[in-house]
């Protein structure tokens, strides 16, 4: 069986069956996901138009930078779930805070990956903001700004598993994604794709068939990430 066969339909089976085993972990896990995000937004919203004393406005700024880190430590949690999962060892529920020491490296990671997609952007902005090029250039320009941030997206985009399972440093971990996506973009491009079709389709599904897409597909994630990184001794 081929690399590419075995990225997308052995991951997918893998994630597939192993949400099928652990159903209403998922699911518990996700309908907590979805109450630290919705619900303080909601409350803001609630008081958005109300004229508040400043005390009550600073304590609703702090309330959401604690709640803006309590998501950035559940997204570390839901990697570190998904590998123990693809190691085939049992996830618990305290699993989700298991690895909130990884934050640090996580933010300042996630701010380079951020930068260096972005960057063909934010160069050709400036450049055309200050009229350095036009036209045809400029349209040229653009189509390779999308080419090349995709190629940078995907070749970057296991950063987060690195700092999760290997403790690597923001630096270290966007090289490791760098040479083990060496030779396997088109794969992971269309991987992706496939990702985003599943989980539309469960969107679709009047978004209950996202109980069952989300955790396969954050399972075959993680297992692409594990055979790539294997494979490539990284």
């Amino acid at each position: 069986m081929s690399q590419q066969k075995f990225l997308k339909k052995q991951a997918i089976k893998i994630g597939w069956n192993t949400m099928k085993k652990n159903f209403w972990f998922f699911v518990g896990l996700i309908l907590f996901i979805l109450a630290v995000s919705y619900i303080p937004a909601l409350i803001f919203d609630a008081f958005d138009k109300v004229e508040l004393p400043t005390i009550v406005t600073v304590f609703f700024f702090i309330m959401g930078i604690v709640f803006w880190v309590i998501q950035l430590v559940i997204s570390i949690g839901l990697i570190h779930i998904a590998l123990k999962f693809t190691n085939n060892a049992k996830s618990v529920f305290a699993d989700l805070f298991g690895k909130a020491n990884k934050i640090v490296d996580y933010f300042l990671s996630t701010l380079l990956y951020s930068l260096i997609v972005a960057s063909g952007y934010i160069l050709l902005f400036v450049l055309s903001r200050f009229n350095l090029i036009s036209g045809l250039a400029d349209s040229v320009g653009f189509i390779l700004v999308i080419v090349f941030g995709i190629i940078f997206a995907t070749r970057l985009q296991f950063y987060q598993y690195y700092i999760v399972d290997k403790d690597k440093s923001p630096i270290k971990a966007l090289k490791a994604s760098w040479a083990a996506t060496n030779g396997s973009v088109w794969n992971l491009i269309l991987f992706w794709l496939l990702m985003m079709l599943i989980n539309l389709a469960g969107a679709l599904a009047l978004g209950i068939g996202l109980f069952l897409t989300i955790p396969t597909t954050m399972i075959a994630m993680a297992f692409v990430y594990k055979k790539l990184s294997s494979t490539k001794n990284v």
